[in-house]
């Protein structure tokens, strides 16, 4: 198993927050502080690093755009939306926020867009998130298969017919993970269109063979009127 004092070491040395740097193609790097106390959402992972490059791409136009972050943790990829001219929405739980309004409050000069927190727990009313944004972001958000069911509900009744969701992630080999990954994209699949953003169209520098970049579009249920 996972040797013991390893997560506690790291927890020991890092209660008060360590800082990210996540460098931005014009402008000074986003600074992203960091929590090992507080479990999976607090850490930068690889593949927000990589979807938030992504979108420096300029790929996707974001400036105006409304958007909504689910599962962000740090807040890093709704931040990097921000300050490429969208209007974001991070959401994740409630203890998340503290997390998520201070990484807001340190970055906020850069931003050119608005961002706020809100706390959104999948499978829960999305009234307030209404009307559907035009994009909504996701790094790693899948890794619990109790998770998976109220994830899909909370995006079918996000999305409207014209908002792209990209979903960035790690494919990893260990354990469970690959059968929880095939079930969610097996899953997503009943609703929606899937088509793999290629690697040549990531950052250049941010990119990795097995990290995911999904266009995740709902299934149109009708013909043409």
């Amino acid at each position: 198993g996972e040797d013991e004092a390893g997560p506690r070491r790291l927890r020991a040395g890092a209660m008060a927050g360590f800082v990210r740097e996540l460098e931005r193609r014009d402008g000074p790097a986003l600074r992203l502080e960091q929590r090992a106390a507080g479990g999976v959402g607090c850490v930068v992972w690889d593949a927000a690093l990589v979807l938030a490059k992504f979108l420096e791409t300029g790929v996707c136009p974001l400036a105006r755009r409304h958007v909504l972050e689910l599962g962000a943790g740090t807040g890093a990829v709704g931040i990097m939306a921000a300050t490429l001219g969208a209007d974001v929405t991070v959401t994740d739980l409630e203890e998340l926020q503290e997390l998520l309004m201070v990484n807001i409050e340190n970055n906020k000069h850069l931003v050119t867009g608005s961002v706020r927190a809100k706390v959104l727990k999948w499978g829960e009313d999305v009234t307030e998130f209404q009307p559907p944004p035009d994009y909504i972001l996701m790094a790693d958000c899948i890794y619990y298969e109790e998770s998976l069911e109220p994830l899909l509900k909370t995006l079918k009744d996000l999305t409207g017919p014209d908002t792209c969701v990209l979903c960035c992630y790690e494919q990893r080999t260990m354990g469970k993970n690959p059968e929880i990954e095939r079930k969610y994209f097996e899953l997503l699949q009943r609703d929606f269109e899937l088509e793999k953003i290629p690697l040549d169209r990531h950052d250049e520098e941010y990119r990795s063979e097995d990290i995911h970049i999904m266009n995740i579009h709902r299934k149109q249920t009708v013909g043409p009127q």
